[in-house]
């Protein structure tokens, strides 16, 4: 049972280069096809990578509620978001929802501290 975890692994840390070459052995000798190949190195990758979650990069910004100081939530979402004051109060009204995606750490984490002072409730995802 060790021995399969090391080769797990093993195999979860090959390069593109190295998984060509175990393709090319496994045609030349074995008769496998590079595509059956691939398959039989993905799937130990992908159980690994369920255990151990990789760190998020890029995070979405939710505003969950406008709080108790809606006119300041208003106005700081439209500063944050370029948006006009019209779009700014109508995302505050339908929340939750995406208030900005895809962004950094730095600036998801930015983002919230300065919605939460104003009196918003934040999430991100």
């Amino acid at each position: 049972m060790a021995d399969l975890k090391k080769l797990e692994e093993e195999l979860v840390n090959l390069t593109v280069k190295d998984v060509k070459e175990l393709a090319d052995i496994l045609k030349e000798e074995y008769g496998i096809e590079p595509a059956a190949a691939a398959a039989v190195v993905a799937a130990p990758a992908a159980g690994a990578a369920g255990g151990a979650a990789a760190e998020q990069t890029e995070f979405d910004v939710i505003l969950k509620s406008a709080g108790a100081a809606k006119l300041g939530v208003v106005k700081l979402v439209k500063e944050l978001t370029g948006l006009g004051l019209k779009e700014a109060k109508e995302l505050v009204d339908k929340a939750p929802a995406p208030l900005k995606e895809k962004v950094s750490k730095e600036e998801a984490a930015q983002l919230k501290a300065q919605l939460e002072e104003a009196g918003a409730e934040v999430e991100l995802k």
